[in-house]
């Protein structure tokens, strides 16, 4: 493509399955950069900086905040998981509620109890709301390869990776993990992108021997120092950090994977539909305390673990809302090699891979400037803000705004941790920030890794 010259248009969308002759290949694979600039560029550059950007602060302003759906948007939309549909059917079913675009149980015991579950013993909880996809075809690698940001090629047999899925401006429409099982390729996204997602990855199938099927089946969690123990009582293998197993299981096929965590491991149960009740029986009479959503939100904010569409916006860039391995701190480096859960699976960006969508702003950033905000873990000195609430330093400058923030009920007190776009000058001053609300007030300290430990 020549600059100056109009994009070809993007196919409409098909149910799983795109295909025409279209050069877009060239558009994003073949990387002419100056038709992709001339014709795909952020928005918020002035005219002067788009014919030669230079990522300064000053070139990428903060974004608007972004509103979110409230609760009973996504009540509306959501189903019921397996789990949630089972447990209807018992005589004391627990509240369901909107969690990643599905019904799934609240809460089952108090939050102090559910949290020493995850923190010194062993949870059992919901896993409905995540889909899974495969990705079929001769060109599934290269064509996977082109769409995320993080390895495909290079991925180790049977294991995944985390990955943000970008336009052609390099802003972030959602994200998933890739994971490989031998030859085989397979996505996980939660429940609320699915068909966003879905839609977006097969408008740019064009002229490649690629299909995305829906997998069938569905998952349960298992959580905590004593997962493994349970693991074994079920006859199960443990699967390492970031990678799975298939076994048999009461007769069926069971796929184990060990997702990321920091605080404790983390590991996903996945069987057929029908198969749900028999395992989540198995699981609790192993011992596993059952926990719901509110306390697994509470833990993932405690972990610095973000959410896309609530602490990751529509509008964010990938340096401005994940970490990068060499911008990771001495002491977050080190939390997670004790943990065995080494920086590489909480960074979603490869420099070494080939062309995708959106690397010419990725890569730009990297070599040329820099982003003005950063999303980082913090914990909170107050009462729980809700999301959106302002921060600002103590001479009164705008500092950032908190994403996402949850109280968790320690062995040692109560502690409010929070996830939060900081501005880099107020992050460069190392200072306490205020946030003050209608509802909450308190103070805000930035972490340079999780503040608590299996100890609470």
């Amino acid at each position: 493509m020549r600059k100056g010259t109009t994009p070809p248009k993007e196919p409409n969308p098909k149910p799983f399955r795109a295909a025409g002759p279209f050069v877009l290949p060239v558009y994003f694979q073949g990387y002419n950069q100056d038709g992709v600039w001339c014709e795909k560029f952020p928005e918020n550059l002035s005219q002067t900086d788009k014919k030669d950007p230079i990522m300064t602060e000053t070139a990428i302003p903060q974004a608007a905040p972004v509103s979110h759906p409230t609760d009973e948007n996504r009540a509306a939309e959501a189903r019921p998981t397996p789990l949630a549909t089972f447990l209807a059917e018992t005589g004391m079913p627990p509240e369901a509620v909107a969690y990643f675009g599905a019904l799934t149980p609240h809460k089952f015991d108090a939050p102090e109890q559910e949290t020493v579950a995850l923190m010194v013993s062993v949870a059992v909880h919901d896993l409905g709301w995540l889909r899974r996809v495969k990705v079929l075809g001769e060109e599934r690698f290269r064509w996977l390869s082109g769409m995320v940001t993080n390895a495909v090629n290079d991925l180790a047999l049977n294991s995944g990776a985390w990955n943000l899925v970008l336009n052609a401006q390099g802003r972030i429409q959602g994200d998933l993990h890739v994971w490989r099982e031998g030859e085989k390729l397979n996505l996980t996204v939660t429940a609320d992108q699915y068909e966003k997602l879905l839609a977006h990855l097969n408008r740019f199938i064009i002229m490649d021997d690629v299909e995305l099927e829906p997998e069938n089946d569905t998952a349960l969690g298992l959580a905590g120092p004593l997962a493994a123990g349970v693991l074994t009582r079920l006859g199960l293998p443990e699967p390492e950090s970031m990678t799975s197993v298939r076994a048999t299981w009461n007769g069926q096929p069971i796929r184990l994977a060990r997702s990321y965590g920091v605080l404790a491991p983390h590991y996903e149960l996945w069987v057929q539909l029908e198969q749900i009740p028999a395992l989540w029986k198995a699981l609790t009479d192993a011992g596993a305390i059952p926990v719901g959503a509110a306390t697994l939100t509470a833990f993932r904010i405690a972990e610095g673990i973000p959410a896309y569409g609530i602490d990751i916006a529509e509008r964010d860039l990938p340096q401005e809302a994940v970490p990068q391995a060499e911008s990771l701190s001495g002491a977050m480096k080190s939390v997670r090699a004790k943990s065995e859960q080494l920086a590489p699976p909480q960074v979603a960006l490869s420099f070494n891979k080939g062309c995708y969508l959106g690397q010419e702003i990725v890569e730009r950033i990297r070599s040329r400037g820099s982003v003005h905000r950063h999303l980082r873990s913090l914990e909170l000195f107050g009462t729980v803000p809700a999301a959106g609430a302002e921060l600002t330093s103590t001479d009164g400058v705008a500092a950032g705004q908190i994403t996402s923030a949850a109280e968790l009920p320690l062995a040692s007190g109560r502690r409010v941790f929070a996830l939060g776009m900081i501005r880099s000058e107020a992050e460069m001053r190392n200072q306490s920030l205020i946030y003050n609300t209608e509802t909450a007030s308190g103070t805000a300290c930035i972490l340079a890794a999780p503040a608590v430990s299996s100890a609470g």
